[in-house]
């Protein structure tokens, strides 16, 4: 059986000693990408859509910050307290899902107390277009030829040649895939109920799916983290339950407080 051969460069231009990898293009577009939509959520509930300027710095911040410390103290403990210093070299890579988005909601708090804007209206709106820069982020490690999948038969699997030659399933494809059907489930949820449930439901939508596709996918991941848990469960799923129960608890919670919105 012949498949797939991934042997492009993970990174895209040479600038004398410094490089522009298609991970940190797919990473930072994404976020203008996000942004367009967003202004087009603004614009619809009457919101200033100049103020996505100054988020889009809040965000980009508390993701890579989150992402960054989540991935370092979660994933590979042992090293990083073993050589500090290689914490801030982010452009080695080695961002965590889990942190990016706890780091993002820290970012977005400041950002509602700064600018008098209702955090929960926030953080809402912006799970709509969150799950775009999780797809371009899972795009970004394909280019990189990391978070493999596990060898597989399928016809579909992909063989990335930067590591060896066995074929595997294309996890982070998967992945982006799930992400970006999860984006228009969310957008259709925002255009189709009131406003003051959708502000409650999304996000709790945004958590269980998201990372219940996280922790599924895990099954067919090869190990990341450089220890092992005494549980049946991978790093990346035992980050990823506490916000499946959250997100259950949200949803729960939203359907138990709607009759409010018909008795205002």
């Amino acid at each position: 059986m012949t498949h797939f051969v991934w042997d492009v460069d993970p990174v895209l231009l040479h600038l004398g000693p410094l490089q522009l990898r298609w991970y940190g293009l797919f990473f930072v577009g994404s976020f203008f990408i996000a942004l367009w939509v967003a202004q087009g959520i603004f614009k619809k509930e009457n919101k200033d859509p100049a103020l996505l300027d100054s988020l889009l710095i809040y965000a980009l911040v508390g993701t890579v910050i989150g992402a960054r410390v989540m991935h370092c103290f979660a994933y590979e403990p042992s090293f990083y307290l073993s050589h500090p210093l290689e914490i801030l070299k982010v452009w080695k890579g080695g961002l965590a899902s889990h942190g990016g988005l706890l780091g993002v909601l820290v970012a977005f708090r400041i950002f509602a107390k700064r600018y008098k804007v209702d955090f929960w209206w926030l953080i809402s709106r912006m799970a709509i277009v969150g799950p775009i820069v999780a797809a371009a982020v899972r795009i970004g490690n394909f280019f990189n030829s990391e978070i493999l999948g596990l060898p597989t038969d399928k016809p579909w699997a992909v063989i990335f040649v930067h590591v060896d030659m066995l074929p595997r399933h294309p996890v982070q494809l998967y992945e982006a895939s799930a992400y970006i059907v999860l984006f228009f489930i969310l957008y259709g949820l925002w255009k189709k109920l009131d406003r003051s449930f959708a502000t409650r439901l999304i996000p709790g939508v945004f958590l269980v799916l998201m990372f219940s596709a996280r922790f599924m996918l895990e099954y067919v991941k090869t190990k990341q983290a450089d220890y092992t848990w005494d549980l049946p469960f991978t790093t990346g799923q035992v980050l990823s339950l506490p916000f499946i129960l959250i997100g259950a608890i949200w949803i729960g919670y939203a359907f138990a407080t709607r009759s409010e919105d018909t008795t205002r």
